[in-house]
């Protein structure tokens, strides 16, 4: 593949996933923007200098999120990590932004997520990203049923967390 289709597929696959990858990385991270955002774009860079060796075993999807999954546990270990890259282009990063109400919500759902173990992390998180069934239990090397039932449980988890935080 010549540079030109290189850079136009990542620039589909960023334009695709580079949301859905910041609301994940958010997840882990409780709700802080500021290193979501880092993991995000440091999730793409691997995405570009990895795309070669893309074997197309999966979906693309399950291969960005298994990156960003890795990525976000590598910065949770890691108290600080650091990466320059020199360009003199990059492509603008969507804002989220919510209303006062509706961002105290989210940050007591993300201390609720906070308290679940890692694979229940990135199954809520997923789901929430609305990632299919099977994708997440390819992602996370479970069962589809497994995942459903998983699911369930913590949602009931994250209703009573969010409920007893309220009170």
């Amino acid at each position: 593949m010549n540079r030109k289709n290189k850079t136009d597929e990542f620039n589909e696959l960023f334009d695709r996933y580079y949301a859905k990858v910041f609301r994940l990385c958010r997840g882990y991270f409780n709700g802080n923007s500021a290193v979501a955002s880092d993991a995000a774009q440091e999730v793409f860079l691997k995405v570009w200098e990895h795309s070669d060796s893309f074997k197309q075993e999966s979906n693309v999807s399950t291969w960005i999120y298994r990156i960003a999954v890795n990525t976000c546990l590598m910065y949770l270990r890691k108290a600080s990590t650091v990466r320059e890259i020199k360009t003199d282009k990059f492509p603008d990063l969507p804002a989220e932004t919510y209303p006062a109400e509706q961002e105290e919500k989210l940050k007591l759902m993300y201390a609720c997520i906070q308290k679940l173990d890692e694979t229940g992390k990135l199954i809520i998180l997923m789901m929430l990203e609305g990632v299919s069934y099977p994708e997440i239990a390819s992602v996370v090397g479970i069962s589809e049923e497994n995942v459903r039932v998983r699911i369930h449980r913590i949602k009931i988890n994250l209703t009573k967390c969010v409920q007893h935080e309220r009170i």
